[in-house]
């Protein structure tokens, strides 16, 4: 079992030109491109999360990335098997590469910025009814929440003092940024999610 993250930048033409190279920079910490992880098509992406427990926390952190740049971008996550691994992981195939794919046409119709699909339906409704709920304030999040995500998701171990003294801020502008992202509440979906989708891996 693994996941795919399908993804495009929303409004890339109307981002500045070294978009593309914030982009494979964010991507780069997944591993080797183009194998794990690959830009193609201009402003389209994929991305292999071999634990399935850690896609969507991967999602969110690629969002906050984006919307640390004033960008953002649409994302389906498939979760399946791989049945043919090739050099370049667009050229990869199983089911977790379709269920991203053809979950990944569908967002633009729907209006949502990220959704996920694992072929049980029952899992997938729930966890969409969630990640649409969530997505109304992570759609917004402006710059320093963004920031504050991405640097929490990246160093979950810090304080909050801790995490200040990267962010070059004090512990209560720490504190205000990790309630105005309602970071919490992005942690506990995230714990929710692992917890279901363990279960619908276990052999």
């Amino acid at each position: 079992m693994t996941s795919v993250i399908t993804g495009d930048i929303i409004g890339s033409r109307q981002q500045s030109e070294h978009w593309v190279e914030d982009l494979k920079k964010i991507l780069a910490p997944f591993g080797q491109t183009p194998s794990q992880w690959e830009v193609y098509r201009g402003d389209e992406f994929q991305v292999e999360i071999p634990n399935p427990a850690d896609a969507l926390l991967a999602a969110i952190l690629i969002k906050a990335h984006l919307r640390f740049i004033k960008s953002d971008a649409r994302m389906s996550i498939g979760f399946g098997d791989k049945t043919h691994n090739a050099e370049r992981i667009s050229e990869s195939n199983g089911s977790a590469f379709i269920n991203s794919g053809e979950l990944f046409e569908t967002l633009k119709k729907q209006k949502v910025t990220l959704a996920l699909r694992t072929g049980n339906t029952d899992f997938d409704e729930k966890m969409n009814l969630m990640l649409q709920l969530a997505l109304t304030f992570m759609d917004s999040w402006l710059v320093q929440s963004a920031e504050f995500v991405a640097m929490a998701i990246e160093n979950p171990t810090l304080s909050q003092e801790e995490l200040g003294q990267k962010l070059g801020i004090n512990q209560a502008a720490v504190s205000r940024r990790q309630k105005r992202a309602r970071f919490d509440l992005v942690l506990n979906l995230d714990r929710y999610f692992r917890k279901q989708i363990k279960q619908l891996t276990a052999p």
